[in-house]
């Protein structure tokens, strides 16, 4: 088994996977879920930072542009494909 962090101790990487290993495919969905959903908050707070005075909507946009791409979030979206403005100084 390779170790997939170079901050984790290999005793602990064979517990997280003898883990997962016992995990039916819906704890192992769900768990992929969790790790989605904070991800995304994760990306959020930093657009936030990068782009305070932009609403809730488009930063669900710039999180999309993220997640799928800039074509295709026009395409789906209508949000133009330009590239975003860039965030003030010191952001």
């Amino acid at each position: 088994m390779k170790p997939s962090s170079a901050d984790t101790a290999p005793d602990a990487e064979a517990i997280r996977f003898e883990r997962y290993a016992h995990m039916s495919p819906a704890e192992k969905a769900a768990r992929m879920v969790d790790l989605t959903r904070a991800a995304c908050l994760l990306a959020l707070g930093g657009l936030r930072v990068r782009y305070p005075a932009a609403d809730e909507r488009e930063l669900l946009l710039r999180l999309a542009v993220l997640r799928l791409g800039a074509e295709t979030v026009d395409r789906a979206y209508g949000w133009p494909t330009s590239p975003p403005p860039s965030p003030p100084d010191g952001a």
